[in-house]
């Protein structure tokens, strides 16, 4: 061991901690506790319906989707929703209640009958004359007061989050003996009814149900790194490769189970009020509870917490650009469970530490094993630009993506980093250590980003045209 890997190796035991995870849980342990048993996912399965007291409110969601079960127009589809929250939704008195699932549930439900209400004038617009126009502006204190004091209680924003509502604490098992694979999902709350609503939605739960091992294999990678022993390090990180891939392996299958002619059908209810002049130009008053108007990000994927945990541990964060699209990135990550939040902190701070990115750099495995995982990056990182290509840009005319990001170089600037990242890690490999036996594979690899790059760049002078003039 040499001077140099001495002095980290003391250093990195002075301060670095392994990830501290409740091992006995309670109802009142927060929900979306990060462990190896169950990733990012919550610890136990969503609440499905709400209790009896809350009755009208199970009634009204199960009324609101554009399309109901049996086929019939639902509260949305025939522009009631909102006069029905006005009329028949009552003030619940949610103070006593401390159980964490419930909150949770509560949430979810509060969230969907926020965003339904909010954003109702404006899913009816865009089916009829193609544009989102205004939102409503005043948020009732029937749906506000609750929501704000069941947020207050779980450490959320009072709007729809990707994690705590839309996605991850809403969807329910056929059969509850089985895993979370896609074919064994159903979707317990809904706008739209369709089959590629369920596909968009349950896609990203079955991505996710690959996060207990994946955060498995980080805390190995970090506590390997932190003990400087490269073999088990090895081992680690291939099988952080290996989940990654399986990741990207769901994912792919977006496209067969959403349609991307479909998405524009739903995607109105999951914009934000922040940075999305023309819908809430002036922000949402939540009356009840603040008289000052209000800006929150829309659900969005980006707030997902499997790139940001990658991103960190390959410490590609501090390369981030310094400009507003980074900017948003970093507020994009406020929008999560707190637990996850706390992780995506540990790993940035501790993998700068213990030096994860350098340790890699010392031995020509470990350092092909790190370009391979910046691969698996690019590899999601560029099938969501296809994605928003497809999906939201070859088809609409709105130049913000439903958090409020720019649609034309948001998911680009992150992007680029991945690619640049490769790029220079294939060099230094090629420079260090010239015989490695992974050539062949790091050439690829080296090729394919120099191939996305081009034609990002291209892409992103393209639509900048497109969107012209619209706040881009």
């Amino acid at each position: 061991m040499n001077r140099l890997l001495r002095l980290q190796t003391r250093s990195t035991k002075r301060f670095y901690q392994s990830w501290n995870y409740p091992k006995d849980v309670t109802p009142e342990t927060p929900v979306f506790t990060v462990t190896p048993q169950n990733g990012f996912l919550p610890r136990v399965d969503p609440v499905k319906q709400l209790p009896p007291q809350f009755e009208k409110m199970n009634k009204l969601l199960d009324e609101m989707s554009l399309t109901l079960p049996n086929g019939e127009p639902g509260l949305l589809a025939k522009g009631k929703f909102g006069e029905t929250v006005e009329r028949e939704l009552p003030l619940y008195n949610v103070d006593d209640i401390t159980d964490q699932p419930l909150l949770m549930g509560l949430f979810r439900d509060y969230t969907y009958c926020a965003s339904s209400y909010l954003l109702e004038p404006c899913d009816i617009m865009n089916r009829t004359k193609g544009s989102y126009g205004p939102g409503r502006e005043v948020l009732p204190k029937n749906i506000a007061v609750p929501l704000q004091k069941i947020s207050d209680k779980i450490g959320a924003k009072p709007f729809m989050e990707y994690a705590q509502s839309y996605a991850l604490y809403n969807y329910q098992r056929k059969d509850p003996s089985r895993p979370l694979d896609y074919d064994n999902l159903e979707l317990i709350r809904k706008f739209s009814g369709s089959k590629s609503e369920h596909g968009f939605i349950n896609i990203h739960v079955a991505m996710v149900r690959h996060t207990p091992a994946l955060v498995d294999a980080v805390l190995k990678v970090m506590d390997s790194c932190h003990a400087r022993n490269h073999p088990e390090f090895i081992k680690n990180m291939e099988s952080l490769i290996a989940v990654m891939t399986k990741i990207n392996g769901v994912m792919e299958e977006m496209w067969g189970k959403s349609l991307p002619e479909d998405y524009g059908k739903f995607r109105a209810f999951i914009m934000g009020t922040k940075d999305q002049e023309e819908m809430f130009p002036k922000g949402v008053i939540y009356e009840g509870v603040d008289e000052n108007p209000r800006f929150y990000r829309g659900e969005s994927g980006a707030n997902d917490s499997i790139i940001p945990v990658c991103d960190n541990l390959l410490e590609l964060t501090g390369n981030m650009p310094n400009n507003p699209m980074t900017d948003i990135l970093k507020d994009f990550r406020s929008y999560r469970p707190k637990d996850h939040g706390k992780f995506v902190e540990w790993v940035e701070h501790s993998a700068r530490e213990i030096g994860v990115k350098n340790f890699c750099e010392q031995n020509p495995k470990s350092l092909s094993l790190y370009i391979q995982l910046l691969d698996q990056v690019r590899d999601f990182r560029n099938r969501h630009w296809s994605f928003a290509k497809e999906y939201i840009i070859k088809r609409s005319n709105h130049p913000k993506a439903t958090g409020g990001s720019p649609m034309a170089t948001w998911l680009p600037n992150q992007l680029s980093v991945v690619l640049d990242a490769i790029n220079q890690s294939s060099d230094l490999i090629a420079t260090k250590f010239s015989d490695h036996p992974d050539q062949k594979l790091i050439q690829t690899i080296k090729q394919r980003a120099g191939a996305q790059k081009r034609i990002l760049d291209k892409d992103v002078e393209m639509f900048k045209q497109k969107f012209a003039g619209k706040n881009i």
